[in-house]
């Protein structure tokens, strides 16, 4: 396969970069604001000049680019340091979702506002009781004239406290068997009877929330798919959250390791001289190389108008552990400064230490490492499926730990 750019590639990747470099708010701009302020900013500057969601068709506020644009796109504005984050969830893995399911109406209400970047989106899908397993969630929703009424409790539900809009996967039907019984809606995160709490976590920050449901109403007009077919939408979500955090590219990368490599000292000689450094590098470089071009397979799928395949669980569970990995091994390097996670006064900007911190929640979300290699196994490999004991039990005759 040939990974250089044709001439009209090439052309569009000058054109992106040229932009970029006229556009990336500068640090001046960006002082003083939060995260969020400054996700906002940098989203509206690039909804305004057609650069947001490119890969959108126009009337959703993207450009209708192609699948290769959209690859360009992110290859160079990874070169440069704008903020992003906020939108992750929303425009990877609610917006896919809301353009194979949601009414012709409201993709032209929710969809536009999501790629300038005035509304935030989260997924509420996790539960206490549940564990890894999604189809054992017990929040329930019961019909009630045109609305439903919601009752239950979501946990680990990331960016919960500034969103404005949720997708959100409910029990409707606890009599058939659990994959059966799922409806899945979006709704105002402001709605009467939500109730977010954050969840402190070691790395210091709060990003992961619990989010409590008491009587909450959902019009059905905002149900996804058909009642009891939940389960079918939220697999579009799944795959595409694979898709969007598969790389595992966030806080600490190759090309960093790799400078801090020549940078850093060991026994007086830099650690890049050293054999079992470059034996890690060079093993992170095999890694994040394999992520790439597996991503360049997801996207030929997307090119195509297919839905993203199990493949992405391969850049989930590798990009998470990488990343934990580089992350330990430069605070080796760094020995007691590696340990500071002090923006203003840790190496990088603290960037190391908050990365290992963070990391094992990377290896959680979106599905832990045991959950990624079940799919590998099964859905890749075509090994035999684990022993599941309940499967085709109405749910609420599976017995639980109260029973």
């Amino acid at each position: 396969m040939d990974f250089k750019d044709t001439p009209e590639e090439a052309a569009f990747r000058d054109e992106a970069r040229q932009w970029l470099e006229a556009n990336v708010p500068a640090d001046e701009t960006l002082k003083g604001l939060d995260e969020i302020e400054r996700s906002k900013l940098w989203q509206k500057r690039k909804y305004d000049a057609g650069w947001a969601c490119i890969r959108w068709p126009k009337e959703y506020g993207g450009r209708d680019a192609s699948a290769i644009e959209q690859v360009i796109w992110s290859q160079e504005e990874s070169r440069f340091n704008a903020p992003s984050g906020v939108f992750a969830i929303g425009q990877g893995m609610a917006a896919p979702t809301m353009m194979a399911w949601a009414s012709e109406e409201d993709k032209v209400k929710h969809l536009p506002p999501l790629a300038s970047g005035e509304h935030i989106w989260c997924q509420l899908f996790s539960e206490p009781a549940g564990g890894s397993d999604l189809a054992a969630l017990r929040t329930q929703a019961k019909k009630d004239g045109d609305d439903w009424v919601i009752n239950g409790q979501k946990i680990w539900t990331s960016g919960a406290h500034f969103s404005d809009y949720g997708i959100l996967v409910v029990r409707t039907d606890p009599t058939v068997a659990k994959h059966k019984g799922l409806t899945y809606f979006f709704f105002d995160m402001k709605s009467p009877g939500v109730e977010v709490k954050p969840i402190k976590q070691i790395s210091g920050g709060a990003n992961f929330n619990e989010v409590y449901f008491t009587d909450v109403r959902i019009p059905d007009s905002q149900r996804l798919g058909a009642v009891g077919q939940g389960w079918q939408v939220a697999l579009t979500t799944l795959m595409n959250e694979r898709a969007a955090i598969g790389g595992g590219g966030m806080g600490v990368g190759f090309d960093r390791i790799f400078a801090l490599a020549k940078r850093v000292n060991i026994d007086d000689r830099p650690a890049i001289e050293d054999r079992q450094v470059r034996a890690k590098l060079a093993d992170w470089y095999c890694q994040e190389s394999g992520l790439r071009f597996t991503g360049y397979r997801s996207m030929s799928a997307l090119s195509r108008g297919d839905t993203p395949g199990p493949e992405n669980s391969i850049g989930k569970y590798v990009g998470a552990s990488k990343m934990q990995d580089m992350a330990s091994f430069a605070m080796d390097l760094l020995e007691l400064s590696g340990a500071v996670s002090d923006s203003e006064h840790g190496e990088e900007s603290g960037i190391y230490a908050a990365t290992y911190m963070g990391a094992p929640g990377g290896r959680i979300a979106g599905g832990s490492d045991e959950i990624m290699l079940n799919i590998l196994a099964e859905r890749v490999l075509g090994m035999p499926q684990d022993v599941r004991l309940d499967k085709g039990i109405p749910f609420n005759e599976i017995p639980t730990g109260s029973n």
